[in-house]
């Protein structure tokens, strides 16, 4: 959104300049943003290379099961955006097409109930509406317009009616404070969360409708949250995922956190609520379960309803189970128990009796069947591969799938014995030209005994008698997967292509190596999981094609803490570091973030309660309190734009590096949030990056 308001800022100011001459000048309109073509001096990858790649994302399979509807997001570095078009393809890999090619992209796309058509979002019109269009992309037609767009839509069953998500304003409490005002830029706050993820907090909230639709139009349109000052879908994650019809299309199902203020940032508990049609009530089906209950679906035959929940209120990081509730009689059952690892893209099968999901293991995403007879859960597939969605069609499943060195494709996976066969190849031609490094998993002890898995990534045409510089790569979290992912600027293969050979460990705080391994990183960052770091890079520093004389450590958020914290406690191992939005200084970032729940579960609690020794403990090991240790040259990144890990964060580390009389650099983006996500900032990201290293490294 960002983004839209200063183009649509600068656009205006062409035009005022416009209006003051009187000669007129023809507009031209840039390109359509499709493949790009991008010029290469070697077999290996640059940024601009890793901007060109195709991204491919939600696979929608056809009534019928013999055609999948997926989407392709490409980037232009010359107009510094993106451009996503629609594409099918036959479940075989037979028969692809692409079936819209528009300047304003095309969003959500499935297939119509009716088998007939395609339903997508589009900024044609000029906000986001839903248009329909034939199969082929033909006859395309918008059927809502409503004022200010909407954000996600679903047919009812019986395809009578509609329900979308939009945001919607509501009054300020101090409204008449700016009565006659309307040039101040003053705002008025008087409690938390005032600022979520990259945005100020203005009393707009997303809210789910339902109308009557005809095939054409819709009407009557009701606010289900009319009033309320809750997000449904919630921010900043939530999509139309977390809404649904039932099965007999009499009830809306609907994930949000009922909370305001204060409480809304202390707690993570969210719930799934029911609002009947008919009546208009609503009721809280999963009240009393504390943790977070999101992306409720309904079987087939109107039977059950599956979510994700988790168990702990205000530990974001808990167990995703899987539940499942009989709606005859209201019986909630933990399907997933004893099943330790987390699951996601939960899809139900046809006949109701199986519920497929994906859930990571030891470095890698895989897709399981949970049978709601047996209650067994059963492994689909094996490999070191990142299944990331489920799409059924028979007995496949289509599903996106990306390595290390695979951007994301779609797989027809055979339910029965896993077996894959890749249908799409998006990105063929630009990979032909490239050549990425292998990736090697790799098995070894900790400090303590534990076996930890680590990822070796190597050069393109690595030769074994070289020595090679390495970076450490310092997972973010600090929870979460260290798996097969392939990123857009985190990219192991674009590193690798830098000549460095990177050591990736799953330390502790990664998940899927059980719940215990993932949550012994919460209130001890700088224990178990820095002894793991060193534990990994001081093996592999023995190997004879690494020069321990030359090595980096890198990382982001929890990552970028970990380079912070490294930075003070190393002991000459590195000769150079990188945090991107890392967390510097734990004080004060107890008091910057937006979500306390957060902080108040990784850290005991806030710094004041200097009785306690767990927390006074936690906040002696802030990496701010080992500035006096600082010797190494360190690059600081960071985004304005980012309220979970401020700016300040990244400001004063590098201010304390400077002071310190460090090579230091400083790259700021002030239009960015904690990730980076416009073309050329990227671009800037990667060649900094490598020119720092390169600098201290090479």
């Amino acid at each position: 959104m960002k983004k839209i308001s200063i183009l649509f800022f600068a656009l205006a100011i062409v035009f005022t300049a416009c209006e003051q001459t009187p000669k007129k000048e023809n507009k031209v309109k840039a390109p359509v943003i499709g493949k790009q073509e991008v010029q290469l001096t070697s077999d290996r990858m640059t940024p601009e290379a890793l901007w060109a790649f195709g991204r491919l994302s939600d696979p929608q399979v056809s009534k019928d099961g013999k055609t999948v509807l997926y989407g392709v997001t490409y980037y232009s570095v010359e107009q510094n955006k993106s451009n996503r078009d629609l594409y099918t393809i036959g479940v075989d890999g037979s028969n692809p097409k692409q079936i819209t090619k528009t300047r304003h992209g095309e969003y959500s796309a499935i297939w119509h109930p009716n088998g007939k058509y395609i339903s997508f979002l589009s900024t044609e019109s000029g906000s986001m509406q839903l248009w329909e269009m034939n199969p082929d992309g033909t006859n395309k037609r918008q059927i809502t317009n409503i004022k200010g767009g909407i954000t996600g839509f679903k047919y009812s069953p019986d395809m009578k009616k509609l329900l979308y998500t939009k945001k919607v304003k509501l009054e300020d409490p101090n409204a008449k404070l700016f009565e006659g005002l309307d040039k101040t830029s003053g705002r008025v706050i008087d409690d938390l969360m005032y600022r979520h993820w990259d945005h100020w907090v203005d009393h707009t909230y997303s809210h789910a409708f339902y109308a009557d639709y005809d095939g054409n139009s819709i009407s009557n349109s009701v606010d289900i949250n009319e009033g309320e000052r809750y997000q449904t879908p919630m921010t900043p994650w939530g999509g139309i995922e977390q809404v649904d019809w039932s099965t007999d299309g009499k009830t809306i199902a609907y994930t949000c956190k009922k909370l305001y203020g204060k409480a809304a940032t202390l707690s993570t508990n969210s719930d799934i609520y029911f609002y009947d049609l008919a009546s208009g009530k609503t009721k809280n089906v999963t009240k009393g379960m504390m943790g977070f209950d999101i992306a409720s679906i309904f079987s087939p035959d109107g039977n059950y309803m599956a979510w994700e929940s988790m168990e702990r209120d205000g530990y974001e990081s808990d167990k995703n189970r899987l539940f499942i509730m009989n709606l005859k009689t209201g019986e909630k059952t933990y399907a997933t128990k004893g099943f330790d690892q987390n699951v996601g893209h939960l899809v139900w099968s046809p006949d109701s009796k199986f519920v497929y999901f994906t859930s990571d293991w030891h470095g890698a995403f895989q897709i399981y069947a949970y049978s709601v007879e047996t209650g067994k859960i059963r492994q689909i597939t094996e490999g070191l591969h990142d299944y990331r969605g489920i799409a059924l069609a028979g007995d496949i499943i289509i599903a996106p799938k990306q390595t290390m060195s695979l951007p994301t494709e779609l797989f027809a996976v055979n339910i029965s014995d896993g077996k894959a066969k890749q249908i799409t190849h998006t990105n063929k031609e630009l990979m032909g030209k490239l050549t990425f490094g292998k990736v090697e998993e790799k098995w070894i002890k900790t400090h303590d005994g534990k076996d930890m898995q680590v990822f070796l990534i190597f050069p393109p045409h690595f030769d074994p008698n070289k020595k090679y510089p390495a970076l450490l790569y310092c997972k973010g979290g600090p929870q979460g997967p260290l798996s097969q992912s392939f990123h857009y600027r985190w990219n192991y293969q674009i590193m690798a292509a830098n000549d460095y050979i990177i050591v990736a460990p799953a330390r502790r705080g990664v998940s899927g190596f059980g719940q215990a391994w993932q949550e012994q990183i919460s209130t001890d960052y700088h224990g178990k999981s820095m002894k793991d770091y060193l534990t990994a890079i001081d093996h592999f520093a023995k190997e004879p094609y690494i020069d321990e004389n030359r090595l980096g450590a890198v990382g982001a958020s929890a990552g970028g803490w970990a380079v912070y914290y490294l930075a003070g406690n190393h002991e000459g191992r590195f000769k150079a570091f990188i945090s991107h939005d890392g967390i510097f200084n734990e004080e004060a970032q107890y008091l910057e973030t937006e979500e306390m729940w957060f902080q108040n579960w990784d850290k005991a609690g806030p710094f004041w309660e200097k009785n306690n020794k767990k927390i006074k403990e936690i906040y002696a090991h802030s990496p701010h309190k080992f500035v006096d240790k600082w010797d190494t040259p360190i690059l600081c990144i960071h985004g304005e734009l980012d309220y979970r890990v401020v700016v300040t964060q990244g400001m004063t580390a590098f201010n304390a590096a400077i002071l310190k009389g460090i090579p230091a650099q400083y790259l700021y983006f002030p239009d960015e949030n904690h990730w980076v996500l416009q073309p050329q900032n990227g671009i800037l990201w990667q060649r900094t990056f490598f020119n720092w290293l390169d600098k201290w490294l090479k």
